[in-house]
């Protein structure tokens, strides 16, 4: 099978397509034929081995895993011994961060998988999993949002923040969204009911109040929470000096600050397929590659000014 792959840290120029051997389906594990992936900032951050910390998860001096990708949409082309809730010819959406995706099959968990809903594409299904289990967890299982609440949404337009304003919306919140002015009326087709543009209004000095912020791009401080919210979640950062400073505040604060890496599970997933199924919440893709332009679509993401999400169809 055709996959891309990767000897060596680096820039997407390491990433070569490359003929190897087809996995075989484990005992727990369902083999599928990758029909869509999309790109995410954990692909480019595992393949640069950056920041540093984490190659003692991902090999320290060279990837321990050589083929890259998490997310995908696919049909189930075999399944284990132990594996009942999928048969073959089931189209499924998912991701794993070991299993490598970015081939023409990828043997995964079966609990890391669930059904598409019935209706939606590949394209659509292989952009929802890591971005919106981000999204849905930082909102509900660390953010406790109720219905009725107030939250500000930092990086409103990106791959996270796109769904965590549906999700909001969809969970009954009055959302205010944070995003560049070219963006604004993006934001607000999602269901924004407030929109405030950065490159307008310095966020470092708004002053308005919410039950909960949502910080999905990581440039908030923690005086910034503070003075805005009653409780906030943040699900990354911009540099690694900003998340050492924010997480040393933390640790010397009362001010309930929750930071995050969203946790694969079928749950959660079947959660997001039934608010897409239920046109509650959509996939916005901003671009589209084949599958030979892979390394060009991180390139694309790394540069972090993305509309959404970006797909990639084999």
């Amino acid at each position: 099978m055709k996959a891309f792959v990767k000897t060596t840290y680096g820039g997407p120029e390491v990433l070569k397509l490359e003929e190897v051997q087809k996995p075989s389906v484990k005992e727990d594990h369902i083999l599928v034929k990758v029909m869509a992936n999309s790109a995410n900032p954990a692909d480019w951050h595992i393949m640069r081995g950056e920041p540093f910390f984490a190659r003692f998860s991902f090999g320290l001096f060279k990837p321990k895993n050589k083929i890259l990708g998490a997310d995908f949409a696919g049909i189930v082309e075999e399944t284990g011994k132990n594996v009942a809730n999928f048969k073959i010819g089931d189209r499924v959406f998912g991701e794993s961060l070991g299993a490598g995706s970015f081939a023409e099959y990828t043997n995964v968990p079966a609990n890391v998988c669930a059904i598409m809903p019935e209706g939606t594409e590949f394209q659509e299904m292989a952009c929802v999993p890591i971005a919106g289990l981000t999204a849905l967890q930082a909102l509900i299982t660390h953010g406790q949002l109720k219905e009725g609440e107030s939250v500000l949404i930092n990086g409103s337009s990106g791959g996270v923040g796109h769904f965590a304003v549906q999700i909001a919306k969809a969970y009954g919140a009055n959302v205010t969204a944070v995003c560049s002015g070219k963006n604004e009326d993006f934001v607000k087709s999602l269901g924004a009911d407030q929109v405030i543009s950065y490159d307008k209004e310095n966020i470092h000095q708004h002053n308005g109040k919410y039950d909960l912020i949502i910080d999905t791009h990581g440039n908030l401080t923690h005086q910034d929470f503070q003075r805005m919210g009653q409780r906030a979640v943040v699900t990354g950062f911009t540099t690694m000096g900003h998340m050492m400073s924010e997480l040393f505040k933390k640790a010397l604060s009362k001010f309930p600050l929750a930071q995050f890496t969203a946790e694969v599970n079928q749950h959660d997933l079947e959660i997001l397929a039934s608010l897409i199924r239920d046109r509650k919440i959509r996939a916005h893709i901003d671009k589209t590659y084949p599958y030979t332009q892979i390394p060009e679509a991180i390139g694309y993401i790394e540069a972090m000014h993305t509309r959404g999400k970006v797909a990639m169809v084999w």
